[in-house]
């Protein structure tokens, strides 16, 4: 099992002493004291973020330092570029759990770059070496195509700065695409003791940077894994520990714009995900919309890690319940 599913105990304890935390569908429960008044905000389109899926996976697998990360890379920079964002690129080595240096590539878009006050959105943008968690063994060092993930939340996020072009919000926005979340520790390595700090490496080097530029946000939100047939988000509980007050703001917005199925209010695990370096090393109160299998081979879902996470077992109504709940979160922020 990956890393990411594992319950932190020991992390909370470092986390508690260096950080405290801070249209067009029929609304539901709109007779509710405590519904949120909602902002007229643009639609967001699922066939659109599932075309920037499709070409993402064009290249092939996006294993960080790969040719085709590389193409993939400038793909997403030109495409954030054409829409409008004030676009850059951030290098840093990593060190993967076999002691090989690697230079991750993360891309930063930004929107309203003059406004200080600032929304971080963010997904992991490279593929896993390795389908680890694929039922046939002999399936276990083919790359991954990381169409849900990786893809997924990259796609979401083009779409959402696409939309934004013609009706901005009044907060700024920054989109940023990690590298080398997913050159984690394999499953078939004997010691996985340390295997924890194998994941999320680009997002250490980015977080280390913020801190360093004094970057602040108002919140972040992580999308990871947002498109998979199937697919509903717990209550993630890093996320509720740390940023309890966007869980709840954002899961009563998707009721209320009716994608409470999507969203049910029942509570996940406690992953390691790229939020964990956002809320530990830069501070920044983040959550993690992140699906949750109840059933299956893992709780992220059957395709997870394996050589099934292709653009046929990603279902649009998936991206829409994301995408328009974030549109909704966004508009209705407020400059302060």
């Amino acid at each position: 099992m990956k890393s990411k599913n594992i319950l932190f105990s020991c992390l909370l304890g470092v986390f508690m002493s260096s950080f405290a935390a801070c249209g067009g569908r029929t609304p539901s429960n709109t007779h509710r004291v405590d519904t949120i008044p909602l902002t007229s905000c643009p639609d967001f389109l699922p066939d659109s973020a599932m075309r920037y899926i499709e070409e993402q996976c064009q290249f092939g697998p996006r294993i960080t330092g790969s040719e085709e990360s590389r193409l993939c890379g400038d793909y997403i920079l030109a495409k954030f570029r054409q829409f409008g964002a004030q676009v850059e690129e951030q290098y840093g080595k990593v060190t993967l759990y076999d002691g090989t240096n690697l230079q991750a590539r993360n891309i930063i878009a930004s929107l309203n770059p003059q406004c200080s006050d600032r929304i971080l959105l963010c997904a992991h943008w490279d593929s896993r070496p390795w389908a680890d968690n694929d039922a046939e063994e002999k399936n276990h060092k083919t790359p991954v195509l990381g169409a849900n993930d990786g893809a997924s939340g990259v796609a979401v996020m083009l779409e959402l700065c696409r939309i934004m072009q013609t009706q901005p919000p009044s907060v700024g926005i920054d989109f940023v695409c990690f590298d080398a979340e997913d050159m984690g520790t394999p499953q078939w390595e004997e010691d996985r003791s340390e295997s924890d700090e194998t994941w999320c490496l680009g997002s250490q080097v980015w977080a280390g940077k913020a801190v360093e530029k004094g970057y602040q946000a108002r919140y972040g939100v992580l999308l990871d894994m947002v498109g998979g047939r199937g697919s509903t988000f717990a209550r993630e509980q890093i996320s509720v520990r740390f940023a309890g007050p966007i869980v709840d703001m954002l899961w009563k917005l998707a009721a209320q714009i009716g994608f409470s199925h999507f969203f049910p209010r029942t509570e996940g695990g406690w992953l390691m995900d790229d939020h964990v370096n956002v809320n530990r090393i830069a501070q920044i109160p983040c959550i993690d919309i992140v699906p949750y299998f109840e059933d299956g081979p893992s709780s992220f879902g059957p395709t997870w890690h394996t050589i099934y996470d292709t653009p046929d077992n990603i279902d649009p109504n998936v991206l829409e319940a994301v995408g328009q709940t974030l549109t909704q979160l966004l508009y209705n922020e407020k400059a302060r």
